[in-house]
């Protein structure tokens, strides 16, 4: 993308987002699009920030941890304190999905179980009603 500033229509099709979420974002104090008259105009700055943003989301961060981290991004320490605490956020999420990535392994081994039993019993159950029939 390049250094110009990008319009709401122009932002939702480079980022598959609609322009509801653009606002919600900015109502959050995530993107921060220059104004002209009523159109938003957004910066490189802002891109960087909603690819940020979209990341965040998609590995599960909350709206306020991902406020907070690009928050740190201005520090003045060369992003040190922003990637420190991004790596432990990160960390945290990570253990919190691998848990959870567990869990759904184990829930769909009961679940075939069940449907292997049930698979077997309504075959069952349809051979004595035909065997009756």
């Amino acid at each position: 993308m390049s250094d110009h500033q990008m319009t709401i229509r122009e932002m939702c099709e480079a980022f598959d987002v609609t322009p509801r979420t653009l606002r919600f974002y900015e109502a959050k104090e995530l993107l921060f699009p220059v104004r002209d008259g009523q159109k938003r105009l957004f910066t490189k700055r802002d891109r960087a920030r909603l690819k940020l943003i979209l990341r965040g989301k998609r590995f599960g961060f909350s709206l306020e941890d991902i406020r907070q981290l690009l928050d740190l991004y201005d520090m003045g320490d060369q992003q040190l304190t922003q990637l420190v605490q991004t790596y432990a956020v990160g960390q945290t999420r990570l253990a919190d999905m691998e848990r959870q990535h567990t869990e759904l392994g184990e829930a769909i081994g009961d679940l075939k179980e069940q449907l292997a039993w049930a698979g077997q019993t309504l075959a069952s159950l349809q051979q004595q009603n035909k065997a009756a029939s």
